[in-house]
C-alpha cells in the first residue's frame, strides 16, 4: 500500500469526495444513498465543520465529515461524525482509522466539546466512544448512538443533527 496523506478539503475535491462516498455507502444495508447527498447539503449550508480526506499519490481514497449538533440541554461544541467513507478496494487498511483519529484531533483542536455519531458499538469505541443513556437521539437502536467528551462533563438530552440530515 502506498503512503496515505490526511488533508483538509479543497474546493476542487468535492466531485471525487461525492463519488467516493457513493461507492463506500453503495453496498451498505442500512444505506439509502444519501450519504453523498448530506455531505454537499451540509457545504451549501454552512454546516460541514471539518472536512478531511485521505489521499495516496493518484487519488482520494477516504473522507470524514464534521457537523453541528444541537442537544436539548443547551451543550454547545458538540459535533456530529459522519459519513465517514474508505474506497471499498482499501477498507480494513485503518484509511478509516487515520481518519477518525485525526479528525478527533481537529475537532479538539476546534475547541470542540465532544463528538456524536451512530455506528458499530464494536468499531467506534476503540475510539472512546460510548453509549450513554443520558443522550438520546430518536430512532435507530440507542446501543448505536455513541458520544466522546472531549472537554467538560457529558451532555444530557436530545441531540439534533443538521438540516442535512432530515
Amino acid at each position: 500500500m502506498t503512503a496515505i496523506t490526511i488533508r483538509p478539503e479543497q474546493p476542487s475535491d468535492r466531485t471525487a469526495i461525492f463519488a467516493l462516498t457513493e461507492a463506500a455507502f453503495r453496498p451498505m444495508p442500512f444505506s439509502n444513498g444519501s450519504e453523498p447527498h448530506i455531505i454537499d447539503q451540509l457545504r451549501k449550508d454552512g454546516d460541514l465543520s471539518l472536512s478531511l480526506v485521505a489521499e495516496d499519490d493518484e487519488r482520494i481514497v477516504g473522507h470524514i465529515a464534521f457537523s453541528p449538533v444541537t442537544i436539548t440541554d443547551g451543550a454547545h461544541g458538540w459535533y456530529g461524525l459522519g459519513p465517514v467513507s474508505v474506497e471499498p478496494s482499501l477498507q480494513r487498511q485503518r484509511i478509516g482509522s487515520r481518519l477518525i483519529q485525526r479528525g478527533i484531533a481537529d475537532v479538539r483542536q476546534l475547541g470542540g466539546c465532544g463528538i456524536v455519531l451512530l455506528g458499530s458499538t464494536e468499531y467506534y469505541p476503540r475510539f472512546g466512544f460510548e453509549h450513554d443513556a443520558k443522550l438520546v437521539y430518536p430512532g435507530p437502536p440507542a446501543e448505536n448512538f455513541q458520544r466522546l467528551v472531549l472537554e467538560g462533563e457529558p451532555p444530557a438530552g436530545t441531540v439534533a443533527y443538521a438540516p442535512a440530515f432530515r
